[in-house]
């Protein structure tokens, strides 16, 4: 019970991503080795030694370790446990009885080991690997310079009641003049430009890190790459080489062929015999043990582990995982795609018969061809757990994770369109279409804010009513109507600007009704007819 409450206590924590995983992964998997493998006494050649473990004993503990360790998976195999022990002499975490240490000669068996009464963690790099090239959107206002913005300013933009009144003449039942901007046709260096940029600010949000610069050397992805694995694939989403020279050798793929359609292999002309599909494996994993770098390149080891840090979140790992494969050069891209399409088919294949005697066949997938995908230029010393999580990932996810990223796609391809989009420009209304894209904000305090709300939205509104008011070209019935919809649309400037009704019928003094002159003289000299008649009998 006790060992049991002393391992539920020193579980370890997930790693998340960011710069040196494999490094913070070292130590502490260092650190729980040490505070968690149980010391005893041992005797051997007549002698005790005190505070050691036998061979056999870390292993046992070790692997135990790695198993439960969510940075690593249940798929840890033993063997694995013996290199990384060995990994462990050789970099003195460990040593003989005799304080021998420096080779790789760990076995799993009954030798005595002790740990060195120093921990040697690794210490962080102090500057960066790669060189600090920040990911900048180019000025597309200005194609033509071809050029970067150091930095973008923020200039607040105060409108003049003039330019408000044409902004929002709409609303107020006058559309003033425009004409139309048509943009300039980008060039495909505008396009590559937008791909990487766009790409690599989808995968820093993915990751969820400040910056990228710790994980991967930006100056090395090629746009090219990317536009050809997004846009140049064939039915089954696989990409299309346009050297063909650099197409996998018929003979591996017919070999793959044959097994991921086992016992239907279409270009298998030649009778099988016992054993045929394991030779045929064989031929396959030699091929792809001697091609000279990782088909995950070593540029791109970084990143790939700190995807790693993911895979508890499935759905952001498939997503960064996504972007990351299209960073891959274009004939990298495409024996990944057949290989894993191989290695998922075989492992779920109830037809194969088994192809070791030993191990499963999805271990044996994955012991035979992590190396091929993902190893580091310069020895690491958990590169081999590291490759068989992601591969083991891939596995499950490899039909996802291998077509191109739709929400990236869909973002540049918009991104594009509105770039080449027609515009519409009104007279005067140039201050407020040169913004530079993206701007920037920072914050400010409340009182701040409720004087630019002020400033620079009420008084141009009310000098817009003003103008309205004071406009003496327009006709009565013409004023009323706009005062009308502008009430309706901004009460509070329309209250404050006429509080009463007095107010606002002051704009529109009553005429006086003058009756006319022989209507006046008719009513004091009223008509008589009879005494006009009267007057004739006289």
């Amino acid at each position: 019970m006790s060992v049991l409450l002393s391992w539920r206590a020193m579980e370890p924590r997930l790693v998340g991503p960011g710069p040196f995983r494999a490094t913070r992964l070292w130590n502490q998997t260092i650190e729980l080795f040490r505070e968690g493998m149980p010391l005893r006494r041992h005797r051997c050649h007549f002698k005790i030694y005190e505070r050691c473990f036998a061979a056999s004993e870390a292993v046992d503990w070790l692997h135990r370790l790695l198993r439960h360790n969510q940075n690593f998976g249940p798929e840890v195999t033993r063997i694995q446990t013996v290199q990384l022990l060995k990994k462990f002499l050789k970099n003195h975490v460990i040593e003989d009885i005799k304080g021998r240490w420096g080779k790789e000669d760990f076995e799993d068996n009954g030798q005595l080991y002790r740990f060195p009464p120093f921990s040697p963690l690794k210490p962080y790099p102090k500057r960066s690997p790669y060189g600090k090239e920040i990911v900048k959107f180019p000025n597309w206002d200005d194609l033509e310079r071809d050029t970067f913005r150091d930095h973008i300013p923020v200039k607040p933009i105060v409108l003049s009641s003039e330019m408000w009144f044409k902004r929002h003449s709409i609303a107020i039942g006058e559309v003033p003049s425009c004409k139309l901007i048509h943009r300039r046709q980008l060039t495909e260096a505008n396009l590559e430009k937008i791909w990487k940029s766009m790409t690599l600010s989808h995968l820093q949000k993915t990751l969820g890190v400040d910056s990228l610069n710790d994980m991967l050397d930006t100056k090395l992805v090629n746009p090219k790459h990317i536009i050809q694995n997004v846009y140049n694939v064939n039915k089954q989403g696989v990409v299309i080489l346009e050297d063909k020279s650099k197409e996998l050798p018929h003979w591996v793929l017919s070999a793959m062929k044959c097994l991921a359609n086992w016992p239907r292999c279409p270009d298998l002309k030649q009778p099988t015999y016992s054993g045929f599909e394991r030779d045929v494996f064989r031929t396959i994993a030699d091929f792809y043990s001697h091609i000279k770098e990782p088909l995950l390149t070593f540029q791109f080891f970084d990143i790939f582990v700190s995807v790693l840090g993911l895979l508890q979140k499935e759905r952001l790992a498939i997503e960064a995982l996504q972007i990351c494969c299209l960073l891959l050069p274009p004939p990298n891209r495409q024996k990944l795609q057949l290989l894993m399409t191989m290695m998922a088919r075989i492992s779920s294949n109830k037809d194969l018969p088994p192809l070791s005697d030993t191990v499963g066949t999805r271990t044996l997938m994955v012991q035979a061809f992590s190396r091929c995908i993902l190893c580091s230029e310069d020895e690491v010393d958990l590169d081999e757990l590291l490759a068989a999580k992601l591969v083991s990932f891939l596995m499950d996810n490899y039909h996802e994770i291998l077509n191109a990223s739709p929400a990236l796609k869909t973002s540049v391809e918009e991104h594009v369109a509105h770039l080449q989009r027609v515009q519409i420009k009104y007279p005067g209304a140039d201050t407020d279409t040169t913004l530079p894209v993206p701007s920037f904000c920072h914050q400010i305090s409340t009182d701040e804010f409720e004087h630019q709300r002020i400033n620079g939205c009420q008084e141009p509104l009310a000098g817009l009513l003003e103008k309205i008011a004071t406009n003496t070209e327009m006709s009565r019935k013409e004023k009323k109507k706009r005062l009308k919809k502008f009430q309706k649309s901004y009460p509070d400037v329309y209250k404050e600007r006429f509080p009463t009704p007095e107010s606002e019928a002051a704009l529109f003094p009553e005429k006086s009704k003058q009756k006319p002159l022989l209507l006046l003289w008719a009513l004091k000299k009223p008509f008589q007819p009879f005494n006009r008649t009267r007057s004739f009998r006289m």
